[in-house]
């Protein structure tokens, strides 16, 4: 196994108390740290934009700019900055507040140093498990790279499988799938696998070319043969001789079309526009659709005889919405994809924004995913793409959300959690003794023990030290008195 390098983290100190300053410069002197600070709240913002340290610890009163000011104009700039701020004038509101707007922590002046290293720690070593899972990534990503696609689904496993197995064989084939699920990678990729892969690729679009010019686009047209053909003209399907033609949205090829183009698979010759003369070609041909081309035949608008010549073998590709467990390695491709090309360093997405990719039904499939990533990736000032990075239409999005997907979208505690968090924390500094606790929460005892009471039914950390006051009982397991 790989062994992960430690991790130098940059930590910036922002407080207008020089002591403060001094303890932390102190307490972390002989970590892997390089310690910035800074005794205005300007002078550390412009050491954040200057250094970008991945940990900022801000005071929350400071004259003229406050630490939620910090903390915002920080989160805006990095969503990939873990922010601590640090008071002594505690509230559940302003906890609520910070860790809502974008706090790691919320941490109590006079500093518990040891809890702050441990915080501070836990961060190194996230930092740690990160690189690691962008070292993962990029592995997976040539892993699961086939020919210019990003799948580890059973369904796209099973549509490289299957083009590597007819690519040498085939002569033509069907592709099927919605608008943008990647036909024309797949038709490239069995251009580059078969015997054909040194000779021409010619690809055009059906719907694209207006009928009275799709034919000569297609076969060619001889000097004469209309006004204005002053010349010899060689076809798609004679340029491509020996290769391959990609007829992308066949279904839109009007019937005349149809009939020479089955002339073309059954007989391997076309005729030019205006010649009588058929002329030998050697191609492959696949052809794309995202159209249901049984019900185009029940209309009368595709011919039959040309579908079962094309569909001897049919490849349907599936939609993002059925391949899901592919988003995080197409996101991870394209951000890398879109990085280069702006000459960005873009590390990756931050979980809220991957959250709310994730609820997206992708009705454009992965060109819809590739146009997001791309305007992300342009967008962004920092090094990770947030929600405030994407398009316009991702960014109001609402809908109904998990206890999950909530705490994963905005890192929000409710009021009660950060109540308990803070009681626990309290109780177990005075070693689990309820009146020093109610003393210290500046709350009655009665008061402490109503919202011990409510945590009856919560997960929380026991407390098994003996309580000192001949009173106490020390929690249970359970967080009951």
């Amino acid at each position: 196994m790989t062994q992960i390098q430690p991790v130098q983290l940059k930590l910036l100190i922002i407080d207008d108390n020089t002591e403060t300053l001094r303890l932390v410069q102190d307490a972390f002197a002989s970590e892997e740290l390089e310690i910035l600070t800074a005794s205005d709240p300007e002078t550390g913002l412009k050491l954040f934009f200057e250094h970008r340290p991945l940990v900022v610890l801000v005071d929350l009163i400071m004259p003229r700019i406050n630490g939620i000011e910090i903390l915002e104009t920080i989160t805006a700039a990095d969503a990939a900055a873990e922010v601590i701020l640090i008071t002594a004038f505690y509230s559940a509101e302003l906890a609520i507040e910070a860790i809502q707007k974008g706090a790691t922590d919320f941490l109590i002046k006079p500093l518990d140093l040891e809890k702050l290293r441990t915080r501070i720690s836990g961060i190194q070593a996230d930092a740690r498990r990160r690189e690691r899972t962008a070292q993962l990534d990029r592995e997976l990503l040539d892993v699961y790279e086939f020919e210019g696609m990003i799948g580890r689904s059973p369904v796209m496993l099973e549509i490289f499988a299957k083009i590597r197995r007819v690519s040498p064989h085939f002569h033509s084939i069907l592709v099927t799938g919605a608008t943008g699920t990647g036909k024309e990678l797949v038709a490239r990729a069995l251009h580059r696998l078969s015997p054909s892969s040194m000779k021409p690729f010619a690809a055009v679009n059906c719907s694209a070319l207006v009928e009275t010019l799709l034919e000569s686009e297609l076969f060619g047209y001889v000097k004469g043969a209309f006004t204005g053909a002053i010349r010899d003209k060689v076809g798609v399907f004679e340029y491509a001789d020996g290769g391959t033609v990609f007829l992308d949205e066949i279904g839109e090829l009007p019937m005349p079309a149809q009939a020479k183009l089955l002339r073309v698979l059954q007989n391997q010759e076309v005729q030019r526009v205006g010649s009588p003369v058929p002329r030998a070609v050697s191609v492959r041909v696949i052809a794309a659709t995202n159209r249901n081309l049984r019900s185009q035949i029940a209309k009368g608008a595709f011919r039959e005889d040309l579908y079962y010549r094309l569909s001897m073998v049919e490849l349907t590709l599936p939609s993002l919405a059925e391949r899901k467990e592919d988003l995080p390695l197409l996101q991870r491709y394209l951000v890398s994809k879109f990085a280069l090309r702006y000459s960005k360093e873009i590390l990756g997405i931050t979980r809220r924004a991957q959250t709310r990719l994730a609820r997206h039904s992708w009705p454009g499939n992965v060109r819809e995913l590739e146009n997001v990533i791309g305007n992300a990736c342009m967008m962004v000032q920092g090094k990770v793409i947030d929600i405030d990075d994407l398009p316009e239409s991702f960014r109001r999005q609402t809908g109904t959300l998990g206890v999950n997907d909530l705490a994963s979208e905005a890192s929000i505690l409710t009021l009660d959690q950060v109540e308990q968090r803070h009681v626990l924390d309290v109780l177990q500094r005075v070693g689990g003794n309820k009146v020093r606790a109610a003393e210290a929460l500046g709350i009655g005892r009665g008061t402490l023990y109503e919202m011990l009471a409510r945590m009856k039914n919560s997960a929380v950390t026991s407390i098994d030290r003996e309580a000192e006051d001949p009173g106490d009982l020390p929690l249970k397991r359970d967080g009951t008195a």
